[in-house]
């Protein structure tokens, strides 16, 4: 099979034929569709996850048809279209058992733990705990914007955060994350402020609901800010974008008793920010983590992507090749789009 491959941290990506992968006994090999490309691949290629081993093949938020499967699987059949969480559950352990599949003890992730969706083929394991039909009416590439960024951005809004109308939400950062979360927090009638850097994406997040925009190079205390524009500070706060800036703007922009969900990731030397806990105190305020969301949480998703409410395909920007992923991982950093890629041409 066609697979983009590389063989040193930050070094070259190319596509090269490897062999195809086998389905685990409860697994399965799924042939991919569409599959998204997402800032938590350049964390990888940079090194900053510990479980890659190389060479490596990228790739976690995917959808495609099951083409072979493990003798042990149950739930699902060859032609099946469906996708998975990028947290996949081992379906046995304490975590998994109390439902909470997105922590599992043994959890395996495409693309980290073992090669992912970068390629014509991926092998999927635990398949009857973490597989999910798609409906006919949810495309590929739609669906391929699902298992990281937007999952990850509905359990964090609707189950962490638990927003409800007329709350002010505001989102720190506007790449794939921050961008879900305004269209998922918009749609339960919340009133959602984005913040970010980039004049062209604040006018995306309005486009998908965003009552109010900050743009945080042009005023000097965004705390301030959002404050003023959520009459005292926001209910839930999210740092979807994971730096010590846009952490500790989360916090600090709450009002009393309010929720911050640290939903970007914190790696290298960001590992520990400094966060106001003098206020956290004070104000009672909850600092919740939300990784990932469970297989079995999906249906309450799909059905309101299925009704209209919620409408991920207009935050893909637009379609490349496997080829085209290539260049285009290693630029994650630089955020120089203002929507997700997809890549549909293997």
């Amino acid at each position: 099979m066609r697979a983009a491959v590389f063989d040193t941290f930050q070094g070259p990506i190319t596509v090269q034929e490897v062999p195809d992968p086998n389905p685990k006994n409860d697994g399965v090999v799924v042939k991919v569709t569409a599959t998204g490309l997402c800032r938590s691949d350049w964390h990888g290629w940079m090194g900053h996850d510990q479980d890659i081993r190389l060479p490596h093949v990228p790739g976690h938020e995917l959808a495609g048809v099951v083409v072979a499967i493990g003798k042990d699987v149950r739930k699902f059949a060859i032609g099946d279209r469906v996708t998975v969480p990028f947290v996949c559950g081992c379906g046995n352990c304490g975590q998994c058992l109390s439902g909470n599949q997105q922590v599992c003890d043994h959890q395996s992730q495409p693309g980290f733990t073992h090669w992912g969706s970068f390629a014509e083929y991926v092998a999927l394991d635990y398949a009857d705990t973490n597989l999910v039909k798609l409906p006919e009416e949810i495309e590929d590439i739609t669906a391929a914007t699902l298992g990281c960024r937007f999952i990850t951005s509905f359990r964090a809004i609707v189950e962490q955060g638990k927003v409800k109308e007329d709350q002010y939400v505001v989102v720190h950062g506007c790449g794939g994350v921050g961008l879900s979360a305004i269209m998922i927090a918009s749609a339960l009638g919340a009133k959602v402020i984005a913040v970010d850097i980039h004049n062209d994406t604040l006018k995306l997040a309005r486009e998908i609901g965003a009552v109010a925009v900050v743009n945080g190079s042009n005023h000097l205390d965004v705390v301030a800010e959002v404050k003023a524009l959520t009459h005292g500070g926001a209910h839930v706060s999210l740092d979807a974008l994971g730096s010590p800036t846009t952490c500790f703007n989360s916090i600090a922009s709450l009002r009393k008793r309010g929720k911050h969900i640290q939903v970007g990731l914190m790696t290298g030397d960001h590992q520990h920010p400094k966060i106001p806990m003098d206020l956290v105190i004070a104000h009672e305020l909850e600092i919740l983590g939300s990784h990932g969301m469970q297989a079995h949480k999906y249906p309450g998703m799909l059905a309101m992507i299925k009704n209209g409410s919620l409408h991920p395909e207009k935050l893909i920007e637009r379609t490349i090749s496997l080829q085209d992923a290539t260049t285009a991982l290693p630029q994650m950093d630089r955020f120089g789009h203002k929507g997700i890629l997809v890549i549909n041409s293997f």
